[in-house]
Parts: C-alpha cells; sequence; structure tokens
C-alpha cells in the first residue's frame, strides 16, 4: 500500500489516480511558470485551477496510517462547518468562492514576545509534510485524510512559552459575509461566534497534533478550514477547528464552543471513547463514509497506544 513506502512521496502517489489524471490534463493546458513558497519544490503555485497551491516532494510521516484512504471528492463534499451551514452538504458550494489570501494568524498569550503571522510565512518557517489520519466525528462516521501540515508542537516551542502555559485556545475567523452560517436568523444563530477550541499543552505538542494547510497535496479547499486548521485524530471532530485566525497560550482551561453551547452533552477533552455514549446516540460504532456497515469504534480513535499515557490516573469516562 501506498504509505508503506519509504521514500518520500508525489502527489500521484498519495491522490486517487483518477484525480490525479484529471489534474495532469489541467497542467497540459496552463502555462509553465510556478512561485515557490517554500524549499525549492517543496510547495508551489500552479497556474491552472485558479492559482490552486500544490505541494510537491512530501514525506510520508512516520505515524501514518495503514489505512484505505477516503476519495477525495468525499473528503471535499461531506463536511461538519457550521460557519457555512448547518448541513454537512452545503459547506462545499457556499464555500466555493472563499477568499484565503491574505490571510493572517495572531500568536499571543504566555509567549516571550507575541507574534501575527502571514500564513504563507508560517508555511516557509514550518515546511509541511504527508500526514495520514483517520479524522472520526461525532456523527458515527469517519475518514481517513492524507493531510499536508506540520506539527503545531513545532510552532509552539518557537514562540518561547512561559511556564504559565497549560492550555492553548485557538479562535476562527468571524466574518458573516464570508461565512453565511454565522449570520443571525429568524431562528437565532445556530452557534455563538467566534468558534472557540482548547487543548491541554501537552496535547498540543504531541507530535500527532498537526496544523494542516492542505490534503491530498494540495491546498485546503473552503470547506475543509482553509487556510489552516488543527487536527487531532484521536478526539471528535470538534475539537480540529477550521480557518484559524488566533491562537492563544493562557494558564486556565478555555471553554470551549460546543462546551458553552450544551455542557451537558460536550466536555473540553472529546477523547473518541466506544464506551461513554452521548446522551443522543451510542458511539459503540463508526460508519466510514463510502462503507455501508459500521464497525466497532476504538477507543482513542486507534491511537491509545500514542496518547493514552497523556490521561494516566483520570477517569476516562470524564474525557468526553
Amino acid at each position: 500500500m501506498l504509505i508503506n513506502k519509504p521514500a518520500d512521496l508525489r502527489p500521484s502517489e498519495i491522490t486517487d489516480r483518477r484525480y490525479f489524471e484529471r489534474r495532469r490534463e489541467l497542467l497540459k493546458g496552463g502555462a509553465a511558470a510556478a512561485v515557490g513558497l517554500a524549499a525549492p519544490g517543496l510547495l508551489a503555485l500552479s497556474p491552472a485551477a485558479a492559482a490552486k497551491i500544490k505541494f510537491e516532494q512530501l514525506k510520508r510521516s512516520e505515524l501514518s496510517a495503514d489505512e484505505e484512504l477516503t476519495p477525495y471528492e468525499s473528503v471535499t463534499s461531506y463536511n461538519n462547518f457550521y460557519e457555512f451551514s448547518t448541513d454537512k452538504k452545503e459547506p462545499a458550494e457556499l464555500a466555493r468562492n472563499f477568499k484565503s489570501r491574505p490571510w493572517t494568524i495572531t500568536v499571543e498569550g504566555e509567549i516571550g514576545q507575541p507574534k501575527t503571522f502571514d500564513v504563507d510565512e508560517l508555511i516557509k518557517l514550518f515546511p509541511p509534510e504527508e500526514r495520514i489520519y483517520r479524522l472520526r466525528c461525532v456523527e458515527a462516521w469517519s475518514m481517513v485524510i492524507p493531510w499536508v501540515g506540520f506539527p503545531l508542537g513545532n510552532l509552539i516551542r518557537s514562540l518561547a512559552p512561559t511556564s504559565r502555559a497549560k492550555f492553548v485556545e485557538f479562535e476562527t475567523l468571524h466574518d458573516p459575509e464570508r461565512m453565511p452560517g454565522q449570520r443571525p436568523s429568524l431562528f437565532g444563530g445556530s452557534l455563538e461566534w467566534p468558534y472557540r477550541e482548547g487543548l491541554r499543552i501537552d496535547e498540543a505538542m504531541h507530535p500527532l497534533t498537526i496544523l494542516a494547510v492542505g490534503l491530498y497535496g494540495e491546498e485546503l479547499p473552503g470547506q475543509n478550514g482553509a487556510p489552516i486548521r488543527l487536527v487531532v485524530p484521536w478526539k471528535y471532530g470538534f475539537k480540529s477547528i477550521k480557518s484559524i485566525v488566533r491562537i492563544r497560550l493562557v494558564e486556565q482551561q478555555p471553554v470551549n464552543t460546543w462546551q458553552a453551547q450544551a455542557p451537558g452533552e460536550y466536555g473540553f477533552f472529546a477523547n473518541v471513547n466506544p464506551d461513554v455514549a452521548h446522551p443522543r446516540w451510542s458511539q459503540a460504532r463508526e460508519r466510514r463514509v463510502g462503507d455501508f456497515f459500521k464497525r466497532p469504534t476504538l477507543p482513542f480513535n486507534g491511537y491509545a497506544d500514542q496518547v493514552a499515557d497523556l490521561y494516566r490516573g483520570m477517569d476516562p469516562r470524564k474525557l468526553y
């Protein structure tokens, strides 16, 4: 299987063959110029397909999952992104023209000096590598996605966090003009904006926790959280906040959006646990997108060997 290959991966090796061939045909008709944004050959702008960013010479992460990938069309057409819509099919259409450049991310709080990064500057500082993870969400469906990203811990270490930095808080873009799901309606808003999430500092520093800037060898589409999002594969999907504009290192545990919205249903940690049912549905089994039958849900989404020690001595039933 492709993710067992030890060598660096080309986009044709990580992308479903149909989509790669289609993209290659498009490139034949485009101009030959490309603009490098990182190390030579690592990332380039293709003139085809509206100058969509393509990532080249991606390195397979040692933490990659050895499983069949979810097709690109499924990954980009079935999305939980309330900033656009509560309907899982609508974000792909509503985010079609979402502008993810220019884009800045402010990092502040318990660090040596607050900084504001242009997203492309951030990519230059932390060249991405290919990481293939399972991303499972609370509705009992899951995917295997070839994320392009870099460990969040690399960014945090570079900021010289103080000893008071115990948690990391994230905030997504709040712009109702660009994100129609944030607009007020006669029935009230779906959530309180902007969307917020948080991790304990040791969770944020774990190598499985990444900031993703692409998937399937290209930049993130709007509906998948362009231009930069969090991916925490052992937690339920709502923890992986999208379209990040602010990161804060703080001393006190932050309150995330779903915890504030429904504290009886959602907590801070949100670790995947088949033994703890959501108040309105069982979480013992999940359905992989594209599959007819469900499969048993694995503790920590199959990453128990890597992350269970983070929660040693804690009540697993409270880590929802």
